[in-house]
């Protein structure tokens, strides 16, 4: 009996490491395709609880049906076979919906989406079952039912919690998605097969030789040659080198350009470029500036060449973006660079310097950080800045579905006394805001006065900004709905190139 109850215990604590193993490294599976946003994690999560809760249903009635080791065993068997599968049957679903996204089908991206939850619901309920069937099977007198039930719901939440943190922790950045997953189907696997008939060590046999197997390259570069592809703690990262040579970092689901090294010249053609016109609006061509979301050091790239003196803190979260920064992006070329290693707010709450400029362009695609758009963290900036300092920010939307640039200039014009807008390519707007009311008045002027390599980019700006006026709904730390409002702008986005919209 005590050798039963072990088995039993060992049983019901794999099963809590591989439920929440699965829904965290399924949350990693889907990112490279669809990104780590709110919407992602929810549906992840909602759909974790729904199949624990649809197997702790089916566990209960076939325990009463089935009251053996071995048929319980069987389905730790399914779990675990079903586990190890997940990261080879998800890639085909997931290639259908970048190309939808590439198509503007919205249908097709929804569905793929769904597809891809859709694959997680036999593994998760199979875990699900495993706790109340185990109870079943070790409560042998009433009188003890309570003691048997906390103890084995309790090494369950105790394996939930390693299954948490071990993986996101550890197993990951070590062994990367896939492996974590088959080394979790693998110690199922194992559990059940120390009550099943012998031959069933075959399957995980077979799963050692899957983790054997040399993983690849993640995800297709869509006809450019992948370079580097990781995972940190934070995101999936890809430098891709196109046709024409030039290097593009991707993160996550990798529809967004987070850095870029040109092939040839030095600027980028891209939002970037505008930043060099910040030291043009007051006159800090050698003064200090910070850039929260660093990435790969495309801006700082682009002010070694052309502002040379200016001293530049660049805020990354993630050490890997930084290390491919310098590895492949030539982020290592400007002496006068500084990396943190931190969250931009957190960052800026800490240091105790006056910049002249500070640009902020970190994305958790497809969102900008709340708490990097918010009144109170615009207050926090300015009381970073100089007397004639100046903050630039990027806002990236869908054409046409400016929201979130209205409220993100209407809460930075809140805490300014004047800020300017540019809707600067397609998908690109960049909001400038001003310290000092004098410098925006004599903006225009100052850029169409630029020369040298800022001197077009100046050009444009000088063209295309307009007045951000007073008023308008402001973002808070308490109420800031970016996410909602980024989610509603990409569903339009894509039904409007829906076939037949």
């Amino acid at each position: 009996m005590n050798r039963a109850r072990a088995r039993l215990s060992l049983v019901v604590f794999l099963a809590g490491v591989a439920s929440l193993a699965a829904e965290v490294s399924g949350a990693r599976l889907l990112a490279p395709y669809f990104g780590t946003s709110n919407v992602v994690w929810a549906n992840v999560i909602g759909m974790t609880l729904i199949y624990l809760s649809l197997g702790y249903w089916l566990g209960g009635k076939l325990a009463d049906r089935y009251p053996n080791e071995r048929s319980l065993a069987y389905v730790v068997l399914l779990a675990a076979v079903t586990v190890a599968l997940l990261p080879f049957t998800t890639r085909p679903v997931f290639d259908l919906a970048t190309d939808a996204f590439v198509d503007l089908s919205a249908g097709a991206f929804i569905a793929s989406f769904v597809g891809a939850l859709l694959m997680f619901s036999i593994p998760i309920t199979c875990l699900g079952a495993v706790a109340p069937w185990a109870i079943r099977l070790a409560v042998t007198n009433v009188e003890e039912a309570g003691t048997v039930a906390g103890r084995l719901y309790a090494l369950s939440t105790v394996g939930s919690i390693l299954g948490t943190f071990l993986p996101v922790l550890v197993l990951i950045p070590a062994i990367g998605t896939r492996r974590t997953l088959l080394l979790s189907a693998l110690l199922l696997a194992l559990a059940a097969a120390l009550i099943l008939p012998r031959r069933t060590l075959a399957v995980p046999v077979g799963m050692l030789a899957l983790i054997a197997i040399p993983t690849g390259q993640i995800k297709d570069g869509q006809g450019d040659r992948v370079l580097f592809e990781g995972e940190s703690p934070y995101q999936f990262v890809q430098i891709v080198e196109q046709d024409d040579g030039d290097r593009v970092l991707h993160l996550n689901e990798g529809w967004a350009v987070h850095s870029l090294l040109p092939a040839k010249g030095t600027l980028t053609g891209g939002y970037w470029d505008s930043f060099l016109a910040l030291p043009l609006l007051n006159g800090a061509a050698d003064g200090r500036m910070a850039v929260i979301g660093n990435a790969g050091g495309t801006v700082s790239n682009l002010y070694a060449a052309a502002w040379p003196d200016t001293r530049i803190d660049g805020v990354e979260i993630d050490p890997m973006v930084s290390d491919v920064g310098r590895d492949y992006l030539g982020m290592g070329r400007n002496t006068r660079l500084e990396v943190h290693t931190a969250d931009g707010r957190f960052w800026m709450r800490g240091t105790d310097e006056r910049f002249d400029a500070v640009v902020i362009d970190a994305y958790r695609q497809p969102y900008i950080p709340f708490h990097l758009a918010t009144k109170e963290f615009f207050e926090l900036v300015r009381s970073r800045l100089t007397p004639h300092g100046v903050v630039a920010i990027n806002v990236g939307t869908p054409p046409e579905l400016m929201e979130a640039v209205d409220r993100i200039g209407a809460t930075m014009r809140d805490v300014f006394p004047a800020v300017h807008s540019s809707r600067y390519d397609d998908f690109n707007s960049v909001l400038i805001a001003y310290n000092d009311p004098a410098d925006a008045a004599a903006a225009r002027d100052r850029l169409g006065s630029g020369a040298g390599l800022a001197g077009p980019i100046a050009a444009h700006l000088a063209r295309t900004v307009v007045d951000v006026p007073a008023g308008g709904d402001v973002l808070t730390d308490d109420l800031a709905p970016l996410e909602r409002i980024t989610d509603t702008s990409l569903l339009e986005y894509l039904r409007q190139g829906a076939p037949g919209s």
